[in-house]
């Protein structure tokens, strides 16, 4: 692989098709129909093909992995391939006997996703009232034997809830609880003023982090993803772009990262035309931002340009059009008055809007087929 680094995890996006609408829906805005995604035969070549990278860790992830009839099969060629499996989920339709056949099947652990602590909160964010739902297939996956690891993205709406949520989360007997504060690509872009909380919920929501996570200890553990909006640099690019992991998406088209498909202005190759080795190590959109030597400034001249990597290469073009641009969180990015009018929105008002009103503005993620790719 001439130096190339080695890529630990996939993440396999096996479908786009989801019960929930969530207005931070991180997918594309075009979305794929079923039609085109892989077929089985297909994802089972990708992750021999992933091994053979080095590949250690595989996660199912969607939309919603369980509309896939043949993800027991997946699973199952990972575990004869020695992968460690997860699966991401909202957990509807997940039933006893699909725990089991997963599990069976070879399955390592999962990950529910919740919007809220309550139903009111799931129907306003994601437009689905089966909160109920979601408590089921907790149990059903603790029952299961897999550990019960949970996700909630926090926003303006939920961030005051944050005692609540982790108590529900407890209270389902959950392991691991991340608390991951919106990151604004794709719908969470579009509805960003309506998600950015202000700097006062934010400092109010750390301080209840802090306390919950020494009272758990060992309990359960808490993760609390930064809000980067608020901080002063920019996150590293999945420990830079094209360095330890890759997505591929339903249609098989791959992306160094989950979001990237929104760089309209590259080309990423698909596993239907080239094997993963050769996306990995020699495709132009691979290469173009590995390392440091693509860098402008001020992030070529930069200390930090080791540590962040300019940041977010899918947030630049996100905010400026221009994936090379140095992300605009980062304080001395020429385009930090991008971010930094957003939060003087965010906190010219700390009141949340009532849920009617909201419902009205938020853009749920129902796509017309007008705006899907395929």
């Amino acid at each position: 692989m001439n130096g190339t680094p080695q890529p630990y995890g996939l993440l396999a996006e096996v479908t786009h098709k989801c019960p929930l609408h969530c207005v931070y829906c991180s997918n594309p805005l075009a979305l794929l129909d079923r039609q085109d995604e892989l077929a089985t035969e297909d994802w089972l070549r990708v992750i021999r093909e992933a091994v053979g990278l080095g590949v250690l860790q595989v996660h199912f992830s969607g939309g919603e992995p369980l509309v896939r009839g043949d993800l027991e099969t997946l699973v199952a060629e990972c575990r004869r391939l020695g992968l460690y499996t997860n699966l991401i989920t909202s957990g509807l339709g997940l039933t006893e006997s699909r725990a089991r056949s997963l599990v069976s099947a070879g399955l390592n652990s999962a990950q529910l996703s919740i919007q809220g602590d309550a139903a009111e909160s799931t129907n306003l964010v994601a437009a689905s009232k089966r909160f109920d739902k979601k408590e089921d297939a907790a149990r059903i996956i603790r029952e299961a034997g897999l550990p019960l690891n949970m996700n909630v993205v926090l926003h303006r709406m939920n961030l005051d809830r944050l005692d609540a949520i982790i108590d529900v989360c407890v209270a389902w007997g959950a392991e691991r609880l991340e608390l991951a504060n919106t990151q604004y690509y794709g719908w969470a872009l579009r509805n960003r003023d309506l998600l950015l909380p202000s700097r006062t919920q934010l400092d109010q929501a750390v301080g209840v982090y802090e306390r919950r996570k020494a009272e758990l200890g060992e309990h359960m553990e808490l993760l609390w993803i930064l809000p980067d909006y608020y901080e002063p640099y920019p996150k590293p690019c999945m420990g830079g772009w094209a360095q330890t992991a890759l997505t591929v998406a339903p249609d098989g088209v791959v992306y160094p990262c989950p979001v990237a498909a929104e760089i309209t202005t590259m080309n990423f190759s698909s596993v239907r035309d080239h094997d993963l080795a050769w996306i990995w190590s020699k495709s132009e959109a691979f290469e173009a931002f590995r390392g440091t030597e693509w860098m402008a400034d001020p992030c070529r001249s930069c200390p930090r340009k080791e540590m962040d990597f300019g940041g977010c290469r899918c947030q630049a073009f996100a905010l400026t059009g221009d994936a090379a641009r140095t992300d605009p969180v980062c304080m001395h990015s020429p385009d930090h008055s991008l971010v930094q009018d957003a939060l003087v929105r965010a906190n010219q008002e700390d009141a949340v809007a009532g849920d009617e009103v909201l419902r009205e503005k938020l853009v749920y993620r129902r796509p017309s087929a007008s705006t899907r790719r395929g």
